[in-house]
């Protein structure tokens, strides 16, 4: 009987050899078939088990990692960062391929510690039909015709955050934030936000917006934690004022008047936790990177005097046809302020806020005979391509005359590009060019400290948020 046993094991175990022989073959195989044939996986390297090349990513200037890598392994790469397998891509074809001719084998990709802060029906979280109504609507809510009535509040609140800089150093990021978010106020809600609750909902987003990059442990001392339960309260606001503007029948032409009249082929609205996220989620996707390219803006202008100069001069045609500021602007004013507009979108290149974009392959999907398989992130690194001096010249010189011809297809995305572009572009150039104005006109500012250090927070600003010391005209700085 034992020697019957013997020989069944003795058979198990050479069957078991036999598997494994046959499939290390078959890998051998296919990965010359990988080499040699249609398909093969994208250089690079996938760095450390488990935490890959994410230490490299962040104990270095993100752009030089993304570059080093261009320059070694080409327009197409591998790694793995943040707990993920990556496909790099760094050509204006790429990101095309990405975002527009097969978006639909690619789907938007967020942790989901960001997904519960922000809401899981936000607009960017989604692809297919109910983006794709949704979309349509917040397009038409802040196309050019509906953000040319907020004009003369923007330039009100442009006014206001120049006005409590005055006399002071602050750091410029943080005080364009409040900007930023007094701009997304006035597009989501117009008038009719009451004082009162104005002020509960901005303490409340706050907390919100410092727990959003913090590490996601939901306890009650913790950032991630508080953010969370700021985040439910700013939901509760949120719907105490749909359930007003229900009531009083009280329609409007703001983003949250369409959210809430808004109603799909079957006659169904949007459920009051739909609006709030979404209000929340385009507030979050507007703010932080505004601000920054603000920054970045008033960086460039004092990096640059002539330039300065010659601005100034433009604006100040504008303002004192407008009896020096007696007068608002105009929405044909601000359509011709062509050097402005020029150094806003040199502005976009050069500090390239966002990096890239975050997609996942819904789908094993071939790109110029390489295989980028189903459940990796792909991401399109719109740095890259706006750093290259295959389509922009000298494209570390600060130079908006670049911008007297139009960019080549594909090479300028500072808003992404596709279904997925930000929506919210035309309120952003125009939020930029009114507080320009009201910069250049009105006011002196000196930068303080070191000018080349950048931090990220996760979009690149310079150190300390450009602290800048600000006076009005003819006053000394």
């Amino acid at each position: 009987m034992s020697l019957l046993m013997e020989i069944a094991w003795g058979l198990i175990y050479a069957f078991f050899l036999l598997v494994v022989f046959s499939c290390l073959l078959l890998l051998r195989r296919r990965g010359k078939k990988e080499v040699h044939g249609v398909l093969r996986m994208p250089p690079g390297s996938m760095g450390w088990p488990f935490i890959g090349e994410t230490f490299q990513l962040f104990s270095q200037d993100p752009n030089i990692f993304f570059a080093s890598r261009q320059k070694r392994y080409g327009e197409i790469f591998k790694t793995h960062v943040l707990g993920y397998p990556c496909v790099m891509l760094a050509s204006p074809e790429a990101a095309r391929f990405v975002l527009v001719s097969q978006a639909h084998l690619f789907k938007p990709t967020y942790p989901q510690s960001k997904e519960r802060l922000i809401g899981p029906w936000a607009l960017f979280f989604h692809q297919g039909a109910y983006h794709a109504r949704l979309r349509k609507l917040v397009n038409s809510s802040l196309a050019p015709r509906a953000i040319r009535l907020l004009l003369p509040k923007i330039e009100s609140s442009a006014a206001a955050v120049l006005r409590s800089w005055d006399g002071r150093e602050l750091g410029s990021f943080q005080a364009l934030k409040r900007f930023s978010f007094d701009v997304g106020i006035l597009a989501i809600f117009g008038g009719h936000f009451v004082e009162q609750r104005r002020n509960a909902f901005l303490e409340n987003y706050l907390v919100v917006d410092k727990g959003y990059n913090s590490f996601p442990t939901n306890f009650k001392w913790t950032p991630y934690g508080k953010a969370m339960r700021a985040r439910s309260r700013l939901g509760d606001l949120l719907r105490e004022v749909v359930k007003e503007r229900r009531e009083k029948d009280d329609a409007g032409t703001d983003l949250l008047s369409c959210l809430m009249e808004w109603r799909d082929e079957e006659g169904g609205r949007l459920s009051d936790e739909q609006i709030a996220d979404n209000v929340i989620g385009l507030l979050f996707a507007a703010q932080d990177t505004t601000a920054s390219v603000l920054t970045w803006l008033i960086k460039y202008l004092n990096d640059h005097p002539k330039l300065l100069k010659a601005a100034k001069a433009e604006q100040m045609a504008i303002y004192e046809m407008n009896g020096c500021g007696r007068r608002p602007l105009e929405w044909t004013q601000i359509k011709s302020m062509p050097l402005t507009y020029k150094i806003i979108l040199e502005s976009l290149r050069m500090a390239s806020v966002i990096s890239f974009a975050f997609r996942e392959a819904v789908a094993d999907v071939e790109y110029k005979g390489c295989l980028i398989p189903k459940g990796w992130k792909v991401m399109p690194l719109f740095r890259n391509i706006h750093h290259n001096p295959d389509f922009f010249s000298d494209p570390q010189k600060f130079d908006p005359s670049r911008f007297n011809t139009s960019p080549m297809p594909n090479t300028f995305l500072p808003f992404g590009n596709g279904e997925h572009a930000c929506p919210g572009n035309e309120l952003a150039k125009l939020q930029m060019l009114v507080f320009v104005h009201q910069l250049v006109t009105q006011y002196r500012f000196e930068v303080v400290g070191s000018q080349t250090e950048v931090e990220y927070g996760p979009f690149p600003v310079p150190k300390h948020g450009l602290p800048v010391r600000l006076s009005r005209s003819g006053e000394r700085p």
